[in-house]
């Protein structure tokens, strides 16, 4: 039966809202008064839900509420939810950087953490020093560390400036330096929030491999929060997913993430007008959405499977030859393709009509795209409509399977797979 590495019953934390500090006089008078009459402390019993977008008329809010779950041996558990969902302060509680409101902790074996930028380094101390300082906090020997140094220094990248005052290091390399130290002084439990995302592509490919080897191979423990669900896809056994301070999910990755992106993303996967339809006199749009080959609505999309974008228009004169059309775009404003269907031989005749062009398997890359949705005539050119980004697709991959080394976003904003033929001359 495997170790339990951490386990958490119950577990509250609360926040006064506004003022820093315990509270007022009157709260602290009415605090003391219950705890000399043996009760439990009044402000702990009261606060709202941790949801930012309403307001309410309470000082306290629940970070964390109820939270209930345990971690084996071995395991690597992503922790994902929104920005203030709690995942932070989970992290900070379990690194004892801040300590809980109500509830139990049990931690089997230490802990190495890296929550933030210098996460444990003194800004004074070089390099160097800082690394002995981590394993000293660890309770390892010196002799221990210096084993470690050559490895640690080498995965950061800071040979360099090994011995120059980490006050001086760049954001990139404070975080390469936190990671190794973490990673390579062997604690039992290693535990890594968001700030992986400030180092470049390449250190992040090296960094997600060595979690993976620490607990593959070597059978450490990983709390991992990020927001980039390929990732976690990768990366995790098991997920849990927070949503205003409570557990809303847990259980396999690929389940809980694609619950957390059907809730929480920002997709834009269907849409009909009711009014004010996009078009002119001869051709408007009424509904577009984005569907699987079953024809359902999807909201997000795994880039094994194939697409479809489907949009009903209504053709309102006779005598034209209207081509439906779509765009995709990223985020990021790069042009990523435009499809049309082929010109046709005959006049559309009035009324409605529905488009679908399929997106095939193994085209679109992890990425979110925009998609533009247009109808227009060629000969003469009249462009009817172009409702620009009317949806989001938002697609994601399971790369359990990948080879090791292969296993990050791969660049550019579409990866087709395509035909190759090998032959030896």
């Amino acid at each position: 039966m495997s170790l339990t590495r951490i386990n958490i019953e119950n577990l509250d934390k609360q926040y006064r809202l506004g003022e820093i500090g315990t509270g007022t006089l009157s709260h602290d008078i009415n605090r003391w008064w219950h705890k000399i009459r043996g009760k439990r402390d009044p402000y702990k019993m009261i606060g709202s839900k941790n949801d930012r977008t309403s307001n309410n008329n309470s000082d306290y809010v629940w970070a964390l509420k109820n939270i209930n779950f345990d971690v084996k041996d071995g395991e690597v558990v992503g922790i994902i939810g929104k920005n203030g969902a709690g995942k932070s302060t989970l992290l900070k509680i379990l690194s004892k950087v801040t300590g809980p409101t109500n509830g139990k902790i049990t931690i089997n074996g230490r802990i190495g953490a890296l929550l933030e930028v210098g996460t444990g380094m003194h800004p004074e101390l070089t390099g160097r020093e800082n690394i002995f300082l981590n394993g000293a906090i660890l309770g390892m020997s010196k002799k221990e560390v210096a084993n470690k140094f050559d490895e640690i220094v080498d995965f950061a990248g800071i040979a360099l400036y090994v011995d120059t005052p980490f006050k001086r290091y760049s954001s990139g390399m404070r975080v390469r330096l936190g990671f190794a130290v973490a990673a390579f002084l062997e604690p039992e439990i290693l535990i890594v929030d968001e700030v992986l995302a400030v180092g470049d592509a390449e250190f992040q490919k090296r960094a997600i491999g060595k979690m993976k080897e620490v607990s593959n191979e070597q059978g450490r423990t990983v709390l991992f929060v990020s927001h980039n669900m390929n990732s976690v896809n990768t990366l995790c056994n098991r997920c849990v997913y927070l949503k205003d301070g409570e557990i809303k999910s847990i259980g396999e990755t690929s389940k809980i993430v694609n619950e957390y992106l059907t809730n929480e993303n920002d997709s834009k996967f269907s849409i009909e007008y009711k009014q004010n339809n996009p078009g002119d006199d001869i051709a408007i749009l009424h509904s577009a959405r984005i569907i699987n080959t079953d024809k359902q609505t999807i909201d997000h999309s795994n880039i094994k499977d194939k697409i479809g974008i489907e949009y009903t228009f209504e053709i309102l004169k006779n005598g034209y030859k209207p081509i439906p059309n779509v765009h995709f775009h990223t985020v990021k404003g790069e042009h990523a393709f435009t499809c049309a269907e082929s010109p046709r031989d005959e006049n559309c005749d009035i009324g409605l009509y529905t488009a679908i062009v399929w997106i095939s398997e193994e085209l679109l890359n992890v990425e979110t795209y925009l998609i533009t949705i247009g109808l227009s005539t060629m000969s003469p050119v009249i462009i009817h409509f172009l409702a620009k980004e009317v949806l989001v697709l938002n697609t994601i991959e399971n790369i359990k399977h990948r080879t090791e080394g292969h296993n990050q976003k791969i660049s550019g904003v579409l990866r087709p797979k395509l035909d190759w033929t090998i032959k030896k001359k």
